[in-house]
């Protein structure tokens, strides 16, 4: 079915239900930025009202994390590597972008495998690699906290961030604040822990889920697969993302997880601290936590002012009902995370919606 099609059906069963607004929440920030970059909000009727949820892992990251990865560059003789998006959060007076202009060894690298290769290659060295995202990037942290074992690195360390997403999902379900008719799914953590972690949506709270690919085809097809639950009133956990996601997910990527990590409470920019949301080396790795191995005094960490990141986050506000978007706060001087990630609500509406549709 192609697209005209699918866009057809879909003002087709907006009608049927007759209702002045459907809130569809999609919870994955490379969803966000695809619907942004191939216009889908406007292909779609206006009765359906698209918000962005939780889904950067940079943007969820809370600012005492940044301040505190900062505070351990300044106080030890370190060196840290960290994929690109992290570099430019600001923390609560500096960035490792400007700790990193001033001379500090900050390295942005594009697999954790080339920090762990770094590590070995220079023994003398301490290494920090900053272990960032969802269950999508949890199974590789977890193979090079292996390796670094296997190899009996003394100059290795992770300062571990991963959240899992379920537990969030839930925070949103029980706020009353947001209202949520609908969620489309994230198809890279669904690949990993399949469609069974989200069946509490659908049983307990009774909104429709569906788990969807990034084609402009497949993320409009898993839209019109909500309307459809919506209409039936049989709400349920369904894949449109087929070709990758399986409903038990990928049972080796996931006991990689578990092998290495423990589950605990988590916070998160916006939605504060989630029970077992979030992910720690076991003890028998404890040798490798940067968080053990390089402690620095508790920090009095503060949110920058004026920012809306964590209710952009929420799907409580847009980016445009934020008095710095566009303004103060610009990809070339971001404020909050949402305007620095190249997943991040704000940056995609900086791209692609300045110009109301």
């Amino acid at each position: 079915m192609n697209i005209k099609e699918i866009c057809s059906e879909i003002n087709s069963l907006v009608r049927d239900q007759d209702k002045k607004s459907i809130n569809i929440m999609e919870v994955c920030g490379t969803h966000t930025m695809e619907i942004a970059r191939n216009g889908l909000k406007q292909l779609l009727p206006p009765e359906i009202n698209l918000i962005s949820g939780p889904g950067c892992p940079v943007c969820v990251t809370p600012v005492n994390e940044i301040d505190n990865i900062i505070e351990i560059l300044k106080d030890y003789d370190v060196s840290i590597f960290s994929f690109g998006d992290m570099i430019k959060v600001p923390g609560s007076s500096s960035s490792l972008a400007y700790e990193k202009s001033i001379g500090k060894d900050v390295v942005i690298c594009y697999s954790p495998l080339y920090a762990l290769e770094f590590a070995e290659n220079n023994p003398d060295k301490n290494v920090i690699f900053i272990a960032i995202g969802f269950e999508t990037t949890a199974p590789l942290s977890s193979v090079i906290v292996k390796r670094a074992s296997d190899k009996k690195l003394r100059n290795f360390f992770i300062y571990c961030t991963h959240k899992i997403i379920p537990p969030a999902l839930e925070v949103l379900l029980k706020d009353k604040k947001v209202r949520i008719d609908g969620l489309l799914l994230p198809g890279h953590v669904s690949a990993i822990i399949g469609s069974n972690p989200y069946r509490f949506i659908a049983e307990d709270y009774k909104i429709p889920g569906v788990i969807s690919g990034f084609d402009p085809a497949g993320i409009l097809q898993a839209i019109k697969m909500i309307l459809l639950q919506l209409q039936q009133e049989k709400p349920k956990i369904e894949i449109e993302y087929k070709s990758v996601v399986k409903e038990e997910g990928n049972t080796v990527a996931v006991n990689q997880i578990h092998e290495v990590f423990q589950i605990q409470d988590s916070m998160w920019r916006g939605l504060g601290s989630i029970p077992k949301s979030g992910l720690k080396l076991k003890p028998v790795f404890a040798s490798f936590d940067a968080k053990l191995k390089f402690p620095i005094k508790k920090l009095n960490s503060r949110e920058p002012k004026g920012c809306e990141c964590g209710n952009v986050l929420k799907g409580i506000k847009k980016p445009d009902d934020c008095k710095l978007f566009a303004k103060s706060c610009t990809p070339d001087n971001p404020i909050g995370p949402c305007m620095v990630s190249s997943e991040g609500t704000c940056a995609a509406y900086y791209k692609f919606y300045r110009i109301k549709y």
